[in-house]
Formats: C-alpha cells, structure tokens, sequence
C-alpha cells in the first residue's frame, strides 16, 4: 500500500497543490515551503487518531486564515465619487449582466489522497469504493481494462478525502473523512472511519514532538499504539485508583495537619448533620484513568548509575534513537503501514541517519522523509527526490531533477554531498567558474558587510547559496539544472568568449564576469603593495616558495602570485581578502556585490511590462488626495509621481526581508512615502503610507501582486 497522489486545497500555506509520491521518498526544499504540511494534510486523511482532537481544525489551518465569508449588506442604492445614488433597480440590472459579485461559498479545507497498491484485506473492505489507476498516466480509469493502455500498469486504488469547514450556527469548525466517490455518487456522503484508516496504517513521526510522550499512556502514543496493536488492555487502572484512595496522606500527629483537620471537623459537626459529610483526611488525589494515562510514564537510567529518571528527560538524540526503536516496532506488527518522518537528522550523528532511513524503508510499505540533511539526502535516487516550490500565492508545485549531459549520476552521487546538495536546498544559487571563486567571492562579500554594511551584503544573509561548476564549460548546465528547479540563479566567472558568455547569460538572472583571466589577476592587480605585505607577513610559507623568495615582502607580489598557485583549491585568495580594508579589495568585487545585492533586492516588475505568470509585481491603482493639516488645502497625486525602489532589506528566519518605497518631495506636505515589506520571499508581508500628520482624503491602491491575477493597466516607472 502507498499514497500515490495528494492534491491539497486551502489547507495551511497551501492554495492549491497536486504532488505525486513514490514508493520511497525525501521532500525537499526551502524552509516553509510546505513540506510539512504536505505530512499534516496526510495526517488528516489517514491518520487514525487525528479526527480525536476537537476541533480537528482551525481559522490558522485555513489558506491566509480565511474560512468565513460575511453575508452582503442589503442594496438600497450605492452613492458614487460624486455623490450622486444608484437606484436599486439600476443595481440589479447591473447585477443581471453579470456587474455585480455573486455570492461567494465560504471557503473550505480539501484534501483528496489516492492510495494504491492495495492489500487484499483492504481490496475487501473497501471493494464498493474501488477505482482504477493508471500508473504511467497517473490517472483514473471507470473500466478495470481500457483499450490502448497496457493492463499490467492498471492497479486498483482507493481515493479518500478530508473536508474542513466553519459551521457559523455552531461558531466551530468541523472536519470530516469520506470516501471520494460517495461524495459525487451517492445522495449521502460515506464517512472514511477511524477502523477504516487503521486498515491503512499511516504512522507520522512530527520532528521533535512525538519524542515527548512516546513512553506516556497518552491516547495516540506510541506506547499506546504498541499496545493496540497487539490488542493489550492495561489492567491497571482499577488497581492502581483504588491503591490510591486506600493511602492516606500525613496521617501521623507529628506532621501537625491530622490536627488541624480534627479542629476543622469539630466545628464542622456544629453545622451539618453527620450523613452529610465528616472527618476531612487527605487522599493522594482524585486522578481518574483520563489523568492516569497523562501521568503515568516510563523512566529510564542512563549512564553508569542507577538513578532513572523520565525519558523526555533524556538526550534529544536518545529520545529519537527511542522513538525509532518504538516505531519499527510498530511497523512490524503492521507490515502494510506507511510512514512519514520529519527530519530524521534530528540531533543523531550521519550514521544514525543513515540506518535511520535504511531500516524504516524495510520496515515499511511506504516511507516518506523531509531533510536538511546531506547523509539523508543521499540515500535516495533522483526519482525519489521530490522538489518541491511555493509562490507567493500559495501554489505549491512539484519538480524532479534532470541531470545535464554534462553532469553525469555517478559523478552526481560522488559530488552529491560537496557541490549539489546545497544548491537543492537554497533558494538562490551562485555558480562559480571553479573553486577558487567559490571560496573567494562569499569571502570578499561578506568582509565589505563587515566593513561597510550600509553598502554590501554577504551572500549568506541574502539566502545565496554558492556551487562550484568545476570549470567555465560547466556553468551553463548546471545553472539549467537549478533552474529548472525553481531557484533563482547568478554566475560569477573571468571573462568569457562572446559565445559562451551568450550562453551562460542565457541560463542566468545576473552574470558576474571580470575581465581579467583569472580571479588571481584579478585580486593581485587591483589591490595594494601594503596588503600583499601585510598578508606575507600572515601566512606560513611552504619550503619551496620560501627557498626562492627568502624574503616575500620584498617580492610581494610575484611570491604571493606563487603562493595564490600553490594554495589555489585551499583558501589562499579568500584568506588574502578576508584581511583586507575597504580600500585594498578590488573596485570589480566592491561593483559585484553591489550588483548581487540589488538583483535580490530590486522591486518586483511593474505591470507596464509583460509579466509571466505567477511573476510577482507592484501593483498600483487610483489616485491619492491629501489634505494639509494647517492650510486645509488638498493636493491630488497619480500613478505616474510614484517611483518604487528597494531602499532596504535584512536577514530573517525564513530568508531575506525585502523593504519597497515610492517617495515624493513635495514643496507643501514634505516628504511623502508609500512603503511595502516582503517577507518571507514573494509575500507581502505588510504596507505603510506616511503623510507627516497630513490628511489622507484617499490613498493609492498599491501592495505586491502576481502576473496572472489581472493586475490594473496602470503602474509605477521602475
């Protein structure tokens, strides 16, 4: 059994998604692109103990928490710009020829999973529900053997579906599992029960969270699910209650609260009839079985003593090792189970990891990881790697990796964990001609941001990941194969034929090339004698070079060329730049970081020019009328008196934070400013205008947009 398809509505972060999953896979991709959530909407569908929590969603499971549409207020006539009134029937009419908005349906969760690769326990159960699928088309069939489609690719498979919704004559959210067909075959929908997805077996391990209660008796535990599944009842909560209520708490005189309550229950009795109630006494508790099975949990001693203490106490690594041990456990009772994993890199060495993968993909029927982590990542085959990317408006789109005819899989899985497993997980990628740019170039940025933040950013806060081609004949593949990722791709090179320069700028979104033939002309030509003196001074010579130039200063700059071409692969030009003052770096990498740094941070494209779908853009639409505060006067301004530039940006925990402004000087109002954050990349993540106390009469329309949402005909000059 295995998930094959997952299509995703409004759920979370998601707008929409359609993902197809393999047998065995890793999702990967940019911090919140929605790998987990890919995990959480299973979890919905399959997950058998899920539906327990009340309510089984919320307003934040929603896509940009929107889940309720406010009814429309009565039309008694709309009063224009002039003042003057519709009638209502001029309204209606309107509405008749299609002007006005018909009513919204109030947005709804919706998760369909197509299982396939059924057992024959699961084809009985669910025979009435069954369909047919495709497996080279990926795609359903209503007959068992369609003409023209090779029958051995034909499978039965299952398709279930989670529905969430706000109830507003409940003010609460609901959430339900169906069988997919009954919702469009039959007159009442079938419910998908809680014994029918324990027949699935879909068992989810979140990162860091499962850990904490596994050893408890918590209802969905993994102790719990254990003893489910061998079908153990604990027969332990009617003894372990009634020990309890026969032990009585600082019963003895001495303590000097035995007293205390005889007093209480002498003035007790002057009151209330005896039936009614005597003689208070401490008891341990009033725990039911419910606060048992919170309570009650395992110890474990670690280390050469005896002491045990509870095992969420122990490691992080421990708990996971743990959890692990717990869950092929679980997998073999089960056997036809699918499993899903957060980061299993989680605090466990590269070895850990490592068998970590290889035993549950034995264990299990299907398993499916999200990982950072290099010694995760290449374990898995490219058909099992799953890229996946998310724009801005909530698309969530799937890629797989095509290797360029230059980049051979075994030089790939060889490479894998130096050159390209990095660049799968960044969003933006710069390609370097070689190893020495690779190294020297993040160098040098990030010393001008040291030395001059105002001016230069490195390319670690910009979110850049830096991969070296191996060589200028390199780079335009590799930058397609990137590209074709998603990811947003630069270049930094010496200088180039005409051809080849056409052809990397072709694969590329900016093209950092010099002009000299080498990155060590470069450096040794545009810097000064005082730093290659001083940085002769630094470094410890190697016999050879020392026996030719006994003293380096003298020579500097011919010894450290030397030196440059003895240390080539092993930092010397990077080590060189990162002593260097503002002055002593090269005017070409000053330029180049600049350069890199608008490119990532220059506004979205206006919509006076074709855009792409799903291209992210400034929209701009109407006027804004201003009144001054003292004089009273109003000033009208248009589209036209905006000029959007990036004026800022800084580094946050999901990547760069963009900050767009449109500033106008004006002779009476002062200085005038319309501002809009993107955070994370491609969402807007808030909008200001500031008018020095001035009255807003009526402000611009203006936020951050996409290509294929019908932005207005009018826009700012970028």
């Amino acid at each position: 059994m295995r998930a094959s398809k997952i299509e995703i509505r409004n759920f979370r972060g998601i707008a929409s998604a359609s993902i197809l999953l393999p047998n065995h896979a890793v999702l990967i991709g940019d911090n919140n692109t929605g790998k987990t959530t890919v995990f959480e909407a299973l979890d919905l569908v399959l997950g058998p103990d899920r539906l327990n929590r009340q309510p089984p969603v919320n307003e934040h499971d929603f896509f940009q928490g929107e889940y309720y549409v406010a009814e429309p207020e009565p039309s008694g006539g709309e009063a224009d710009q002039n003042g003057t009134q519709e009638s209502t029937a001029e309204v209606a009419e309107a509405d008749a020829e299609g002007d006005g908005d018909s009513p919204k349906e109030p947005p709804r969760i919706e998760i369909d999973v197509t299982i396939t690769d059924l057992s024959e326990e699961q084809k009985a159960r669910f025979g009435d529900y069954i369909e047919f699928w495709d497996g080279t088309s990926n795609s359903f069939y209503q007959t068992p053997k369609p003409e023209g489609v090779d029958e051995a690719a034909i499978c039965e498979a299952l398709r279930v579906t989670f529905l969430g919704w706000y109830d507003p004559e409940e003010d609460d959210f609901e959430g339900r599992t169906y069988f997919s067909r009954s919702l469009t075959e039959e007159d009442t929908p079938v419910g998908f029960s809680k014994k029918d997805k324990q027949v699935c077996g879909f068992l989810y391990l979140r990162s860091l969270r499962t850990g904490n209660r596994a050893l408890s008796l918590e209802r969905g535990s993994l102790l719990d699910i254990i003893l489910r599944l061998k079908e153990v009842r604990p027969r332990m909560w009617e003894d372990t209650i009634g020990s309890l209520s026969d032990y009585t708490v600082a019963s003895d005189p001495e303590l000097g609260i035995s007293g205390v309550l005889e007093s209480i229950n002498s003035a007790l009795k002057k009151y209330v009839p005896k039936e009614w109630g005597i003689e208070p006494h401490l008891k341990v508790s009033n725990l039911t079985r419910d606060h048992l099975r919170k309570v009650i949990t395992a110890f474990i001693a670690t280390g050469e003593g005896s002491h045990a203490a509870p095992f969420y106490r122990q490691g992080t690594g421990t708990i996971n090792m743990l959890v692990l041990a717990m869950l092929s456990q679980i997998a073999e009772d089960k056997q036809n189970v699918i499993f899903a994993m957060e980061e299993p890199e989680t605090a466990v060495p590269p070895y850990a990891q490592k068998q970590i993968v290889h035993e549950i993909r034995k264990l299990a029927s299907q398993t499916l990881f999200t990982s950072h982590s290099p010694y995760v990542l290449e374990e898995f085959s490219l058909d099992d790697t799953v890229v996946l990317a998310r724009d801005a408006s909530g698309s969530l789109a799937q890629s797989s990796i095509d290797l360029p005819e230059s980049v051979k899989p075994k030089r790939y899985r060889q490479e894998f964990r130096t050159r390209f497993c990095e660049g799968l997980l960044a969003r933006r990628i710069l390609i370097a001609e070689g190893a020495t740019e690779a190294s020297a170039f993040p160098v040098a940025c990030r010393r001008l941001s040291e030395l001059d933040p105002s001016k230069y950013t490195s390319v670690e806060a910009l979110g850049i990941c830096t991969i070296d081609a191996g060589g200028e004949k390199n780079i335009p593949d590799m930058a397609r194969l990137y590209g074709e990722l998603g990811k947003t791709i630069f270049a930094v090179c010496d200088k180039q034929d005409a051809a080849h320069q056409i052809k990397i700028e072709g694969e590329v979104q900016l093209l950092l090339m010099h002009e000299e033939t080498g990155f060590e002309d470069l450096v040794l030509k545009n810097t000064t004698e005082d730093a290659l003196k001083r940085f002769a001074d630094l470094i410890e010579w190697p016999p050879h070079l020392l026996a030719k130039y006994p003293d380096p200063k003298v020579s500097a700059a011919l010894a450290i060329s030397e030196y440059f071409g003895w240390a080539k692969a092993n930092w010397g030009i990077a080590d060189f730049l990162a002593q260097c003052s503002l002055d002593e770096i090269p005017d070409w990498l000053k330029e180049a970081s600049k350069s890199l740094t608008a490119e990532c941070r220059r506004p979205p494209r206006s919509d006076d020019v074709a855009v792409e779908e799903g291209e992210l853009q400034i929209v701009v639409e109407g006027n804004a009328r201003i009144r001054h505060k003292e004089t009273s006067v109003i000033y009208d301004f248009e589209i036209a008196d905006l000029v959007w530039e990036a004026v800022d940006g800084s580094e946050g925990g999901m990547g760069p934070e963009v900050h767009y402004q449109a500033t106008i000087e004006h002779d009476e109002l002062g200085a005038l400013e319309w501002n809009i954050w993107e955070y994370p990349t491609g969402v807007e993540n808030s909008r200001e205008t500031q008018i020095n106390g001035h009255e807003l009469i009526e402000d611009f329309e203006y936020g951050l947009s996409w290509g294929a949402s019908g932005a207005s005909d009018h826009s700012p000059d970028m």
